[in-house]
Parts: C-alpha cells; sequence; structure tokens
C-alpha cells in the first residue's frame, strides 16, 4: 500500500474516533461516569491523531 494512501486511511479513522467521542460528549446518553471518560480519552486520541496525521499528509504532498 502506498504511504500517501496509509496516511489517508488513518486520518479518516482518527476523524471517526474524534466524532464518536464528541458525540458521545454531546449526547451524554449514558449517566456512568467511565463511560464519560472513555468518551473524552476517544475525543482527545481522535484530536491527537488528526492533527498529527494532517502534519504528515501535508509533509508529504509537499514533496
Amino acid at each position: 500500500m502506498e504511504n500517501k494512501a496509509r496516511i489517508v486511511i488513518t486520518l479518516i479513522c482518527s476523524v471517526l474516533i474524534f466524532a464518536a467521542g464528541l458525540l458521545r460528549i454531546l449526547s451524554e446518553s449514558s449517566s456512568s461516569p467511565t463511560s464519560m471518560v472513555v468518551a473524552y480519552v476517544f475525543l482527545i486520541t481522535g484530536l491527537i491523531g488528526v492533527v498529527a496525521n494532517s502534519i504528515v499528509l501535508r509533509k508529504v504532498l509537499a514533496k
């Protein structure tokens, strides 16, 4: 698999993880504090993944 395609796939997955965490936090569908911690972990790790993968993708596209 080409490196650029791999970066795009991980960027999409990071956006999905971020969206899942954000949706869970905004809907507050669970009263359990443990699931809210998991939602915040998804939100933070998804955001880190989106930022990191977008930086890497910009570097690859600039070559």
